[in-house]
Formats: C-alpha cells, sequence, structure tokens
C-alpha cells in the first residue's frame, strides 16, 4: 500500500474529520482515509494501482481543498511544523477584558448592587468580540455550510448571533429604558470557546515539541574519516547527517551522541541506550557490535561503520511509532467521531423545534429564542469530538519524554484496567546512573595523625580525565 501524510488546515471538530475523511475515501484507489483532529493531520492508505505517489498526493489535497480546508503533504523526516493556534493569547485577553465589564453587574447584584451598562456601552463592547475576535466562527460556519456540511462553529455563530440579534431588537423596541439584555451571554461564550481552543492548542504544541525532543537525540553533523591521497594518513571531515551513506566510517568522541546506527570497528567504550532499551546503566561496547545512533558515547572514542541512515535508523522509526501512535484511533474516539458526524444537524433541528415550540406554547418569542441560544451553545460537541484525542495525543506525548513509547492508543484506554504492573528489569526502576554510597579506607604505615590519607581524593584525582560512569561517580562523590 502507498502511504500518504496530510496536514490539514481548518478543522475544528469531529464533524470537520468526517468530512474530509468522506473527501479523502472518494479519491480513486483510496483503501483508508484516517484523520485526527488533535494532531490536524491525515493518514491515507491507497492501493499500488492507484498511481505515482506525487499525482496521488495532488489528487488528496485537491479533495481536501473542495471539501473547504487547506491540506499539504507531510514530508518523511522533516521537522513537524508548529501548529497554529487557532487564537493567538492577545486575542483571548482583549476578548475577556472586553466582556468583562458586561459581566460585573452580574456579580454585583449577588452583593446587593443593581447596576447595568447603558446600552450602548454594552453594544460598544460586545460588537468587537462578536464579528472581529468571532469572526472565525462565522468564516468556517459558512465554509462548512458552502460544503453541505455543519460544524461546531456554525453552532456557536448562530447561537451567539441569535443572543446578539435579540439584545438589539430589544434595544430598538424600547431605546430609552430597554429591557434586559443579552450582550454579556454572546461575548462570554465567543471568549470562552477561544480559550479552550487556545488551551487545546497548547497542548498540542507541547506533544509536538516532544517529538522534536526524540529528533534531537540525534546530532546534526557526523565526524567521517576518509583515506586521504595515496600513501598519506587517514584524516576526518565533519559533514552533515544527510551526507553520510551506509558503508561510511564515522568517528564518536567520548561524550558524544552517535549519528547514524552501524558496527564499532575500532575502539571499546560504554554507551547509554536508555532512549531506546530503557536500561538505565551504561553498557559495554567492543569491535563487531551494533550500536544505534542516538546512543550517549562514554569514555572511549570509537570508529563506527555506519549500516542504517535517515528514515532507517532505530531512532527513526521510534519516531515514527509515536507519531503513528498519536494519529492512531482508539475503539472510544472511533465511536465519538461517528456520534459526532450528526451530532451537529440534530442540535440544530432540536434548537428550532425548541424555538417554535416556546413560541407557539407560550407566545413569547423573545424567551422562545433565548432557550433555543441555551440548546445551541450548551451542545457545542467540542468536548465530545475533541477531548478524546487530545487527551489521547498529549498522553503519548507525555509518555514519549519519559521514556515510554506507545505503539497503539488502545493502550491507553484499557490500563484503567490494569491492577498489577511487573517489571523484570531491575535496572530499569533506578536513577540511571552510578553512586558512591560508601567509602572506607584500609589502614596505612604511612598515615599520621596530623596529615590522615584521603583514599576518595586520591581516586577521584586518578580518575579526573575519564568518563567512565563509575569514574564520575567518584569524583561527584569527592
Amino acid at each position: 500500500m502507498t502511504e500518504i501524510n496530510l496536514a490539514i488546515e481548518g478543522m475544528t471538530c469531529a464533524s470537520c474529520v468526517a468530512r474530509v475523511e468522506r473527501a479523502l475515501g472518494k479519491v480513486p484507489g483510496v483503501g483508508r482515509a484516517t484523520v485526527n483532529l488533535a494532531t490536524q493531520q491525515a493518514h491515507v492508505q491507497a492501493a499500488p494501482e492507484a498511481g505515482p505517489a506525487d499525482a496521488l498526493a495532488g489528487a488528496l489535497c485537491q479533495a481536501v481543498v473542495r471539501a473547504g480546508y487547506e491540506a499539504r503533504v507531510i514530508v518523511p523526516e522533516a521537522p513537524p511544523a508548529p501548529l497554529r493556534s487557532h487564537e493567538a493569547g492577545w486575542k483571548v485577553v482583549l476578548a475577556a477584558a472586553l466582556s468583562l465589564p458586561l459581566v460585573l453587574p452580574m456579580f454585583g447584584a449577588l452583593a446587593g448592587w443593581h447596576g447595568v451598562l447603558p446600552a450602548p456601552w454594552q453594544f460598544a463592547l460586545a460588537a468587537p468580540v462578536q464579528f472581529w475576535l468571532g469572526g472565525r466562527f462565522y468564516r468556517a460556519g459558512w465554509a462548512a455550510l458552502r460544503a453541505g456540511s455543519a460544524n461546531m462553529d456554525l453552532l456557536v455563530a448562530l447561537g451567539t448571533s441569535a443572543a446578539f440579534g435579540l439584545s438589539c431588537a430589544l434595544w430598538a423596541q424600547a431605546p430609552q429604558s430597554p429591557p434586559h439584555l443579552y450582550f454579556e451571554s454572546s461575548a462570554v461564550i465567543i471568549t470562552l470557546v477561544m480559550l479552550g481552543k487556545w488551551l487545546e492548542a497548547r497542548a498540542r504544541q507541547q506533544t509536538v515539541a516532544a517529538i522534536t525532543a526524540l529528533r534531537a537525540l540525534r546530532p546534526e553533523r557526523a565526524r567521517v574519516r576518509e583515506a586521504g591521497e595515496e600513501g598519506s594518513a587517514l584524516r576526518e571531515r565533519e559533514v552533515p547527517l544527510a551526507a553520510v551513506r551506509v558503508g561510511d566510517e564515522v568517528v564518536v568522541r567520548p561524550g558524544e551522541r552517535l549519528p547514524t546506527d552501524g558496527l564499532i570497528v575500532e575502539g571499546r567504550t560504554h554507551l547509554d541506550e536508555s532512549m531506546l532499551t530503557g536500561e538505565s546503566l551504561p553498557v559495554a561496547r567492543e569491535p563487531g557490535q551494533a550500536v544505534s545512533g542516538g546512543s550517549l558515547n562514554g569514555e572511549g572514542l570509537i570508529v563506527v561503520r555506519t549500516t542504517a541512515v535517515g528514515a532507517e535508523t532505530q531512532l527513526a522509526r521510534i519516531v515514527r511509532l509515536v507519531e503513528s501512535a498519536q494519529a492512531d484511533k482508539a475503539p472510544i474516539q472511533q465511536l465519538v467521531d461517528r456520534v459526532s458526524a450528526v451530532f451537529v444537524p440534530a442540535v440544530v433541528v432540536v434548537a428550532l423545534i425548541t424555538w417554535l415550540g416556546w413560541g407557539w406554547a407560550a407566545g413569547d418569542w423573545s424567551e422562545a429564542t433565548l432557550h433555543a441560544v441555551a440548546v445551541l451553545v450548551i451542545a457545542c460537541p467540542c468536548a465530545l469530538g475533541l477531548a478524546t484525542p487530545a487527551t489521547l495525543m498529549v498522553g503519548t506525548g507525555v509518555a514519549a519524554r519519559q521514556g515510554i513509547l506507545v505503539r497503539q492508543t488502545q493502550a491507553l484506554e484499557t490500563m484503567a484496567e490494569v491492577r498489577v504492573v511487573a517489571f523484570d528489569k531491575t535496572g530499569t526502576l533506578t536513577r540511571g546512573e552510578p553512586v558512591l554510597v560508601a567509602c572506607v579506607e584500609a589502614p596505612s604505615e604511612q598515615a599520621t595523625p596530623e596529615a590522615p590519607p584521603s583514599a576518595l581524593a586520591r581516586a577521584a584525582g586518578l580518575q579526573a580525565g575519564s568518563e567512565h560512569p563509575l569514574a564520575r561517580a567518584v569524583r561527584r562523590a569527592a
């Protein structure tokens, strides 16, 4: 199967996920298309008869654009692009500052102070929040309507516009002494939704940082050993990591990270391979043994003959494993996506029935509008559609930072049922570095009461130039 990953921009809820998946699934040759709202990515599997990968990727991007979103192909091994926040932080702060004066009279009423801002002031404070800061809800909702669908942004736009429009109508009917207006409702709703989007974007960016930290374990440059002119000695040349080829001999000095996978051809050392194996203690390596890129070299200078570079290294496969786990859908998320696909249209119908029912039964269409607004706003499926994938994505990212690799997100879902955990490797539960716990000096004939010898100080002096784990423990103790 041909596999292509796309970065999708413009999705806001699970209804968007369903629409993008349908659009991708209609492209000829596509066997399976999975879209993740939290990572804003799509993973597409297509049959070989679908054609060249470049042509297929172009067709997939066009299908996404026709559905009302933006798409670009994710290049393998390229650093992940920073996820754009739906709302900049300053917009959230500004919306809160404009909404606060509208809300304060409600808190004042609890203390016995009854004061309401004049209607023109309420309008002046709420209008920028509704139409400028909240303009993205109108744009996204309109894009969904043009694509023949509905999303969470449409619910927010409809609900807040109804509250804002009702307030303007009541104000126009009695401009000198208007009844209670609902400008604060529309402004506060938009502010809270913006705050939620901003917090969600920050959580996604922290997970991207975890992936970036994994990639950073591999150095950007390598020291390649080459043969000089005939009769001359070998020489070392520092080159970008992308220039290293299979079969090249790479020189790794003490304290450096291995740039590639390979076999040791010269030198002996201890390697910290905890990023790969979870084993905290450094392990001895000698000529003929395999080593992995990203491991930290200890005290010895070694020469490694490269056996894998780029996407074929174990570290690159680990990064892909974490990324695929984040793009994977747990069973609970698949259920959420199916529900959310029909959730928004159902909510719109229920809100319409509520409005008509209250209007005809009570004869008060203002009260009916308020109840319809409550249905639209409270039923926004942002928590339903985004909380599940965001939680799974953040969970895999936090686990990656702690050295725990999650292969399938279903493991996180079933982890709640775990009652007993058994560890068979004692070394993985230690601090990860040797520590000197005691130093007992043997009697010495040269010892005098005035100048007792210090075995610890002498040992630390002897090992001052060593990077061996035990040597570092002695120096720290001294």
